[in-house]
């Protein structure tokens, strides 16, 4: 064959000769000539001189030289070039071999390669070498060569035969370092083997993205021949969806250079379903050069499945947990049920409903039969991914649900059994033929649907309906067994709203029972009231008012708290105003009355291990004498609001409230009913014309976050303002103090003070405690009537007024009072500064007295006394419309 670089006699008298002008010198014999450098001097002293050409810069042939290539594979498997002749004798030495060996040209051109060779043996073997390369026209294997400091180094050769023009034999010998050349081939083999047997799948792509080299597991996994990878990019080899995705993550690792590590996506279609791990890293070489990107495509499908499956029961746990606590303090079945089925859309399902049995939703008593065509079912909760008409036809909250008994619905009320409906005709039968929800349903695309029961004390309450419709896949086995879970949690909190809503609604029936049915308007008093029950996250309290008539047109206002909530709370305020009135009709003074409720706190009690503790303000308005007595047992105090000065004439009935300036009432506080070791204490006060006082309960000023005095100061300012009437005032109270109160019972009592009716003729006098007071007083009697007009109860009066002023005259030793008041009836008072109440006694016919209270027993309508200052007063009423003594009686 030719040789390669070296023509004719020119050719082989310069390999001859060995290097010409400017290169290293030394001729064939190695014979040092003057500036030669010495053999003793070592090449890697010296530095290596370039190809002609190579790195100056300088033009050839009008054009710029290559740059030398640094970092190469070269640099780390360095190989060096020998040319030989048929004998062995060293004709060229190149610098790389200079460096392997550290051999100079100059030392061994001319000489036989035999005395690099250590061992005989070796020698023997580079001669045979020779012969069969000139016979074969190549050779390789391994020897082993001294360097010129005597050290062994371990060559792989390969010969080839040359020929130049002329048909003049040589010998080109390539070495190269046999341990560096393992370890390459090395490093090769485990690279083939990773690539080849890796069970991940690998990929090289050049800087224009497009694949150099797949392994076999890469084209299993997209689905592509191996052939049909190299030289195409990922869009022309994947699908487009699939595709793109993985395309920006090969470039934005090529420009970046950040490596991306373990990206999860779903497989492309062309290959098996599943999901897949890849990870990308951009390649240089060992001068830095962008070669391209590797990466590895690994199939974590198992591993996506096992970690989604566990994230999904995680957010279900969760969605369990969270439905819990949101309903979790919730007794209203309507709330629960809406709250049931937002709790399942979107995580779950794309439309939901929750149908509950009448009886749930009133609080009424679950029934005792099966459920059949006729129970009555209401559809109280619902949630949907969207809005419009079919999905209000769908689910439209607050509908009556109808359903045949062979229905889905008939079948899981009947039975318990939660059925899980795909397919259209199950999805058609639901409820019964024809239901306008089952083509709305139809038309939203609705492909699978859940039926499963609410169950309460193994009692099917009701039914959570659950649909998806669209691309969502259809429900399974594990969706049904979530939402039978969750329905269970439902069904005890809708049971307990029942049982709450059963028991508030007997509390209230009681409790209202117990209130007053009818609320008088005594002379002088015009009444406005309000009761407003606990919210339904609490029972029912024992707030409670009342209003008394009392002997002399006076009024008693009571309002009270029983401390307690629901039945046995409800009970025991109706025992407790029971007591006050039946105590009232005694005419005993507030702080009496109010020591005497509390002597019978262990007998009002709510139970033998439970004493009695309730608040209590009992006030006393006597219109004739603009007086107001009150005492409180451990209640919030009243407020009283006068009329600013010119505002205090005479108020019409119903008319309007002019407003004023108002002030909460400075009282002696007392223990609460049932405390004790505090005594009650009441004060008196005299309350110009027109004045609104106002009673209430703690569940109208309290709040969670403000002070009482705050809620108070919101009562006094309400109430200053002017209202077209006292029930207006009424509403106003409530609006204002509805924000941020306690969620409890209110009971609020306003009440609008005057003189009573115009022109109600009153007369009075004070007599002394002498025997003459008697006639006295019969003769200021019988003239006041007759100038009222009302002489046919002057003889009744007459003999009345002298039993009782005779009783005074006779036991007391200061002035005795009488008065007189005609209103529908004449009542006349007595009074004395004797404590001490008269008694009754039953005279025995020889007896001379002892009759005079059975005189008034017999003939007055309405008689009693009543304490009053150190004193007392006895009282008795005549109606105008008796106008004889039946003294037959």
């Amino acid at each position: 064959m030719p040789a390669r670089g070296i023509g004719g006699a020119a050719a082989r008298a310069r390999l001859r000769r060995g290097p010409g002008p400017g290169a290293a010198p030394g001729g064939p014999q190695g014979v040092a000539r003057p500036g030669d450098v010495p053999p003793t001097a070592s090449p890697r002293s010296r530095p290596i001189l370039p190809f002609p050409g190579a790195g100056t810069g300088a033009p050839a042939g009008g054009t710029r030289s290559a740059e030398p290539v640094r970092g190469s594979l070269f640099d780390v498997v360095k190989v060096a070039i020998a040319i030989l002749d048929t004998s062995g004798r060293v004709v060229l030495w190149s610098p790389a071999a200079e460096e392997m060996l550290c051999w100079p040209s100059e030392v061994l051109v001319g000489r036989r390669i035999g005395q690099l060779i250590p061992d005989p043996e070796l020698v023997g073997q580079a001669e045979r070498a020779i012969r069969e390369t000139l016979r074969q026209g190549s050779w390789h294997g391994v020897t082993r060569l001294k360097d010129r400091d005597g050290v062994n180094v371990p060559i792989e050769v390969r010969i080839s035969l040359l020929v130049d023009g002329d048909g003049t034999p040589f010998l080109q010998v390539t070495l190269a370092d046999a341990r560096t050349v393992a370890a390459v081939e090395r490093d090769l083999a485990v690279r083939d083997a990773l690539f080849e047997q890796s069970p991940l799948g690998i990929a090289i792509l050049d800087t224009d993205l497009r694949y150099t080299a797949v392994n076999r597991t890469l084209a299993e996994m997209n689905g592509v021949a191996l052939e049909d990878h190299v030289g195409r990019t990922t869009g022309e080899t994947l699908p487009e969806r699939a595709a793109d995705e993985i395309t920006a993550i090969q470039r934005q690792v090529l420009a970046t250079g950040e490596p991306v590590i373990d990206v999860t996506l779903a497989a492309p279609v062309t290959a098996s379903s599943g999901f897949r791990s890849i990870s990308y890293s951009r390649m240089t070489d060992r001068a830095g050069r962008v070669l391209g990107i590797s990466g590895t495509v690994m199939d974590v499908t198992e591993r996506y499945r096992a970690v989604s499956k566990v994230e999904h029961a995680r957010r279900r746990l969760s969605l369990l947990n969270e439905f819990g606590s949101r309903v979790g303090d919730l007794l209203d079945a309507s709330r629960i049920a809406q709250e049931l089925a937002g709790a399942v859309v979107p995580r779950l399902a794309d439309y939901s409903a929750v149908i509950l049995l009448q009886a749930v939703a009133h609080g009424d008593d679950l029934p005792r039969h099966g459920h059949d065509r006729r129970t009555s079912l209401l559809q109280l909760g619902t949630a949907s991914v969207q809005d419009g008409p079919e999905v209000e036809a769908m689910l439209r909250r607050g509908a009556r649900i109808t359903f045949s008994e062979e229905s889905a619905f008939g079948r899981v009320l009947r039975t318990g059994i939660p059925e899980l409906l795909s397919g259209k005709d199950e999805l058609a039968d639901l409820s019964y033929p024809g239901d306008p929800k089952v083509q709305a349903a139809q038309d939203l695309g609705v492909h699978s649907r859940l039926v499963v029961p609410l169950r309460a004390r193994g009692i099917v309450i009701g039914l959570l309906v659950v649909s998806r419709a669209g691309y969502r896949e259809g429900f399974d086995r594990d969706d049904l067994a979530f939402a039978v879970e969750l329905a269970d949690r439902a069904g005890s909190s809708l049971d307990n709203a029942r049982l709450y809503a059963r028991e508030r609604t007997a509390a209230l029936t009681l409790q209202r029972t117990l209130l007053p049915q009818q609320v008088p308007q005594p002379p002088g008093v015009e009444v406005a009231y309000r009761y407003v029950p606990g919210s339904s996250g609490t029972e029912v309290g024992g707030d409670w008012f009342d209003v008394i008539p009392l002997p002399g047109e006076r009024t008693a206002l009571v309002v009270g708290d029983v401390m307690g909530h629901g039945l046995r709370a409800a009970a025991t305020m109706g025992r407790l105003r029971t007591a006050v009135r039946v105590l009232a009709a005694l005419d005993l003074p507030p702080d009496i009355l109010l020591r005497h409720v509390h002597e019978l706190a262990d007998d009002l009690a709510q139970g033998p291990d439970e004493a009695l503790l309730a608040t209590c303000v009992y006030a006393v308005f006597d219109p004739g004498r603009r007086r107001l007595t009150v005492t409180k047992a451990g209640h919030i105090p009243p407020v009283l609001v006068v009329p600013k000065d010119g505002d205090g004439g005479p108020p019409a009935a119903g008319g309007p409230l002019p407003g004023g300036v108002g002030q909460v009432l400075d009282l002696p506080s007392g223990a609460p009913l049932g405390v004790g070791g505090v005594p009650f204490e009441s004060v008196q006060m005299e309350v110009p014309e027109g004045s609104l006082l106002a009673l209430c309960t703690d569940g109208l000023v309290e709040s969670r976050d403000k002070d009482l005095d705050v809620g108070l100061g919101r009562l006094v300012s309400v109430l200053e303002q002017p209202y077209a009437s006292i029930q207006q005032a009424c509403e106003a109270v409530l609006d204002t103090m509805e924000q941020g109160r306690e969620p409890d019972d209110v009971a609020l009592l306003l009440a609008r003070l005057s003189h009573g009716e115009t022109g109600t003729p009153t007369a009075g006098w004070t007599l002394p405690a002498e025997p003459t007071a008697v006639s006295r007083a019969r003769r200021l009697v019988r003239a006041t009537l007759a100038d009222w007009g009302v002489e046919q109860l002057t003889d009744t009066a007459e003999l009345l007024v002298s039993e009782l002023v005779t009783n005074s005259v006779r036991y007391a030793s200061a002035p005795i009072g009488v008065r007189l008041t005609m209103g529908e009836t004449l009542l006349v008072e007595i009074s004395d500064p004797l404590p001490d109440p008269p008694r009754e006694r039953h005279a025995a016919e020889a007896d001379e007295g002892g009759r005079g209270l059975e005189l008034v027993r017999r003939l007055a309508l309405r008689w009693g006394a009543r304490a009053e200052g150190m004193g007392k007063v006895v009282w008795f009423e005549l109606s105008p419309e008796e106008t004889e003594i039946d003294w037959t009686q």
